[in-house]
Order: C-alpha cells, then structure tokens, then sequence
C-alpha cells in the first residue's frame, strides 16, 4: 500500500501540467492555462447559477475515476500501457485481431473493447482485461491526485451527501488509490467499476444505474462528475445532471463540443459553492 500525503488542498492557482507521457511533474507558465482556472469556462451569471443549483441538488454524487479524482497514468503512461497490450496479442500470433486503427489507438480501453467485440467472454479477454488491470495497479504508486479533489469529496459527505465511484477503470484499482488517500470510507461500498462485461464501460449507462439502484437514488437527485464525452453519454443515458472537469482548453473544447453545458477548470469552485452551502 503507497501513502500518500493529504496535501493536494491547496488555495492558490494550480499551474502544474502532467501528460501522460511525462514522469515527472512539469511546471507551467500561467498563460498556457485558462485565465479563469479558478471558476467555470467563460462562466455567464446563468451557468454559475446552473451549477450552484446541481450543487445544492445532488444527495448523491457519481464520480469518474481517473481525471475527477485523480490522474492515474500520470508517472505511468497509458500510452505505453497500450503499446504492451497490442505486442503482448502479437506475441500470441494475434497481430491481424486489431484493426491498424485500434493498434495504433495508444488507448488501453480501445485494444480491450476490440478483442472483447470479437471473442466476448472468452479466456483471451480475461487475461487481456487481468493484464490492464495490473497496469493500472501499478499506475496507482504514481497517480496524482486531482487538485482539491480531497477535500471537495470529504467535504460532500460531511454535508451529508453519498458519493460513489462510477468508472470504466477496474474497481480493485479505485478500492488501492482511495485507501492510500484515506478516502475509502467516502465511497465503499459504492465502487463500480470494469467487469468481466466488458460491453457495460461507458458510455454505456450500467455502472451508473448499478449506483443509483444499489443507493435507491433517483437520477435527478444525482450528480454525475466527469472528464469526457463518455461520462457525458452515460449521465444523459441514465437521466442524470452532469458537471464537467476539464484541466485544460483542449478537455473543455472536447466536453463542450460533446454538448456538456457546465464545465469547471478546478474543483475549487465547488468546493466553495459547496461550503458556501454547508
């Protein structure tokens, strides 16, 4: 089990930029980042009232994983991580089973979904999806945690909220990363992660609704929180109010291309709204 230190709450603006090929945390000028970093992109009075409102609703929040919560490929690249997937089946004699598309993807979840479509619940998926796993296992020892997303979660359920964890990442990696971050008693039991179903990952609506029924919650009484078009297509499948985390310009362009209507740089802002509520 990897400690790690409780910190991330810090109150100044949040200049560092990880990519998921870099090992180590890089320091950027201000100006690469979105000069409202602090509140919602190019917030109008209508959009900040919008997510005072899904704030002041939601008993139950659904939280995305990696990106919301944390970054888990951040010292271990995802990228690599599907390079040794797509070489691992080409050293079984599989190479011609991806598409040269899905090869060169450099997305772990995109070379999983591509195997499961053609030989679904078979032992070549399993031990597929068994390998992704120990990677993002391994991912967790370096994952950084997303800038005030600590607090913003204990915060939530000290107000009485109930979070869950709704996620195409195996559930035994989020169960590792939170009790490293002494978060665990936030979530469980309400961890829903990758199955052996590997037709259930978002944007597929599943692992929200298994949430929302197992937590006898409404869809509207929830907030979903997440950082790409799928978490958007799985809320609006499943009926549920959703708020965007982009890190960056290029997260928000694809969010709001993707229709999402409220979008926020930093978790901070909710944090305040959330104590501003409290």
């Amino acid at each position: 089990m990897v400690r790690r230190p409780l910190g991330n709450h810090h109150f100044g603006p949040d200049t560092l930029l990880v990519t998921s090929d870099t090992k180590q945390t890089e320091s950027v000028p201000a100006e690469t980042e979105n000069d409202n970093r602090g509140g919602i992109l190019d917030a109008t009075q209508a959009e900040t009232e919008h997510l005072t409102e899904l704030i002041a609703r939601a008993r139950v929040v659904l939280w995305d994983f990696d990106g919301p919560i944390c970054r888990l490929f951040a010292g271990h690249a995802a990228e690599r991580v599907a390079v040794d997937l797509v070489e691992w089946l080409e050293g079984r004699g599989l190479h011609g089973l991806l598409t040269e598309p899905e090869r060169e993807s450099l997305d772990p979840h995109v070379v999983l979904r591509a195997v499961d479509r053609r030989h679904p619940g078979s032992d070549l998926v399993a031990e597929l999806e068994e390998r992704l796993t120990q990677e993002e296992l391994r991912a967790t020892a370096t994952a950084m945690p997303t800038a005030y997303a600590d607090p913003v979660i204990r915060t939530w359920t000290a107000v009485g909220s109930r979070l869950a964890i709704a996620t195409n990442n195996s559930p035994r990696v989020v169960r590792e990363y939170l009790l490293g971050r002494g978060l665990t008693s936030c979530f469980v039991p309400h961890i829903y992660g990758r199955t052996q179903e590997l037709q259930h990952l978002k944007p597929d609506p599943h692992c929200l609704n298994r949430a929302l029924n197992a937590m006898g919650a409404a869809p509207s009484a929830a907030l979903m929180i997440g950082d790409t078009p799928s978490d958007l297509a799985a809320a609006n499948a499943a009926g549920v109010p959703f708020l965007g985390y982009a890190r960056n310009d290029r997260k928000e362009k694809i969010l709001r291309d993707a229709g999402a209507t409220v979008i926020v740089h930093s978790l901070s802002t909710v944090l305040t709204l959330l104590r501003a509520q409290a």
